[in-house]
């Protein structure tokens, strides 16, 4: 044998086409949408080169506080999912008849087209022919038709409430894989102890479950952030841009405003963002691997 060693190329020849293809659809506009960020692009044939003017717009007006609002939106809507969908995992999980066929009903909401469920959502919320307002004037909590799109917090939380409904599912099903991983050598140890359920839920299933809900928490929060068809179709941002989002603002500005060089200044902030989401998943990732919580 030669002293060096021969480099086969045919595997990275392989991997020729898909890296032009990723070049193309991903890197080239990426690379695009931050030149158009420093330039003063729209309808008008003449661009010219501004530098950071648009970030100083950006942040000169009301974006800091559309910032804040996609926020707390995410942490809202990502909360209420790991919350319902360790319950619902909890739930499934429970040697109880029927329980295949409840894992099959989780899903629809997960399966059926988001503008299909969404614009049912839609017409629940319709103060006038909606179910939510008719039962809540049967069981006499509202006085009389109530618009819940029309006011900001209650648009605000309805959003929030459609996007819990379509994500739950994805989660309920990732726990409760994780839940079925939890050796049941465990459970009978404590249950011969005398442990409740409770405390065995506490003391075993949580902690031993935990890496899956940082992992879904976080995947969560990305998707979530990076929402658009939910609000879109539901309020278009309003009333009075109470669920403005970061997406909502960006689409706005470079889309209904031909603003392309401010919109492109706004997705290179949501790129950020994304990119920290991202950056920190892996880190948690890799430190969950050094310490043997994940393979």
């Amino acid at each position: 044998m030669s002293a060096h060693k021969k480099i086969d190329w045919f595997p990275y020849m392989l991997l020729v086409p898909a890296s032009l293809i990723t070049l193309i659809i991903v890197a080239w506009p990426l690379a695009e949408t931050i030149r158009l960020s420093f330039t003063d692009a729209s309808m008008s044939p003449e661009t010219q080169y501004v530098g950071f003017e648009n970030y100083q717009k950006m942040f000169s007006r009301r974006f800091p506080e559309v910032i804040a609002r996609t926020f707390y939106w995410m942490m809202l809507s990502v909360t209420f999912k790991i919350v319902v969908g360790i319950i619902g995992a909890v739930l499934l999980n429970a040697a109880v008849p029927g329980r295949t066929l409840a894992r099959l009903l989780i899903m629809p909401p997960w399966i059926v087209p988001i503008a299909v469920g969404v614009f049912i959502w839609g017409w629940m919320y319709n103060g006038q022919f909606g179910m939510i307002s008719g039962l809540g004037q049967r069981l006499g909590l509202l006085a009389g038709p109530f618009e819940f799109l029309a006011y900001r917090n209650s648009a605000f939380m309805s959003t929030i409430i459609t996007d819990v409904w379509i994500g739950t599912p994805l989660v309920t099903i990732y726990l409760l894989a994780a839940m079925q991983g939890v050796p049941r050598d465990l459970y009978e140890a404590a249950w011969t102890d005398g442990a409740s359920r409770m405390y065995r839920f506490r003391r075993i299933t949580l902690p031993l479950i935990m890496p899956s809900i940082a992992t879904m928490s976080l995947l969560s929060a990305i998707w979530t952030f990076n929402s658009f068809d939910i609000i879109w179709i539901l309020t278009e941002g309003g009333p009075r841009n109470a669920t403005t989002t970061m997406i909502i603002d960006t689409y706005k500005t470079a889309i209904s405003r031909f603003r392309y060089g401010e919109g492109s200044a706004r997705a290179v902030m949501i790129v950020i963002f994304l990119a920290l989401f991202s950056g920190f998943y892996f880190l948690m990732i890799q430190k969950l691997s050094k310490r043997g919580d994940i393979k």
